[in-house]
């Protein structure tokens, strides 16, 4: 028996020497959403192709606080790597907001080409800010949820509408668009639903399923308001202890995961319309004059940003890139 209990204490130790590195990873997403599913086969991936030496720890549910206080932890070493959404993103790189900005992108082919033209300039903003950059995990096109129908924008100024508290793209977007709006953390939206504080949130389909916010609301306004950004980042800092093989191994299955978790949430943020097309009833904008509206309103949120987030020419320089590829590709 006592041989037992030896062998056992010695295979255990010789598994927990051999894990040389682990990255502690924090994300707002909840247990059994796609984000740990993925991030759970990211970690089994690395963990074989390093033979153990490199792992994840992962901290899911928000339980390491909000995406600042995770990239405030990250900067003091509590934590190493997170999966946040644009206004995580943008605490590290704020240039890297304008794939948030609102009427952006009309599909997804937009979004891939705009992120593949800008790629390196990309990467460069989060590691001269001391991250780098694992993979872009695309939260989904954003829809308006109300408790009264759209149909133009004028219709928003008799709502009270969220916004993500602190986070200037959403400040902009609201301002272009005359709406009356309520500025609070992500985690009071909720409850402010329920006393009716507000009547109004945004967010991706597959999100208010999994936040249960759709419960709450009686329309969806479809159309999208912008795209919602996300990545994987890991700090620098812990990135550069890792050996060559070992960075080559994060940064490569990093890639082809978080590519794997964005056609996922594409395909969940669809498979989520349709269930919500049978809970809400959906508006669309009443005519081609009112789409024309809002496209003006990106431009005018867009200007409202620039030289703050980015400069004014980073901000023509992506427009051209999507007029180009819409003059290519009109069919």
């Amino acid at each position: 028996m006592k041989i037992k209990y030896l062998s056992l204490f010695l295979i255990l130790t010789l598994n927990l020497s051999s894990q040389e590195h682990i990255i502690k990873f924090a994300t707002l997403a909840p247990e059994g959403s796609t984000w740990i599913k993925l991030m759970r086969e990211y970690d089994e991936i690395i963990r074989k192709e390093s033979g153990g030496k490199l792992g994840f720890k992962i901290y899911a549910g928000g339980v390491a606080g909000d995406e600042k206080d995770v990239l405030r932890k990250i900067k003091i070493g509590q934590y190493h790597s997170a999966g946040i959404t644009g206004v995580g993103l943008g605490e590290i790189s704020p240039q890297v907001r304008i794939l948030d900005s609102p009427f952006l992108f009309r599909n997804h082919a937009e979004i891939d080409f705009v992120l593949k033209s800008l790629d390196e300039e990309f990467q460069n903003g989060f590691n001269q800010n001391g991250f780098i950059l694992l993979g872009w995990a695309e939260v989904g096109f954003v829809y308006t949820f109300t408790n009264a129908p759209i149909y133009k924008i004028s219709d928003l100024k008799n709502l009270k509408m969220w916004s993500w508290e602190g986070d200037p793209v959403a400040e902009a977007t609201f301002k272009a668009l005359n709406a009356n709006v309520f500025p609070l953390s992500i985690t009071d939206v909720r409850t402010s639903l329920q006393t009716k504080l507000i009547d109004g949130f945004y967010t991706s389909p597959l999100a208010a399923i999994s936040l249960q916010w759709f419960t709450m609301v009686k329309y969806l306004h479809h159309y999208p308001l912008a795209n919602a950004a996300g990545a994987v980042v890991v700090s620098k800092k812990e990135f550069d202890k890792l050996p060559p093989d070992l960075q080559k191994i994060l940064l490569v299955t990093g890639k082809q995961v978080m590519r794997k978790l964005t056609l996922q949430s594409r395909v969940d943020n669809e498979k989520s319309l349709q269930i919500l097309k049978k809970k809400l009833q959906f508006t669309l904008p009443i005519n081609e004059k009112e789409i024309e509206r809002y496209n003006e309103v990106g431009k005018n949120a867009r200007l409202l940003m620039a030289d703050k987030l980015y400069s004014k020419d980073f901000m023509e320089r992506i427009e051209s890139v999507l007029s180009d590829y819409r003059a290519k590709n009109s069919k």
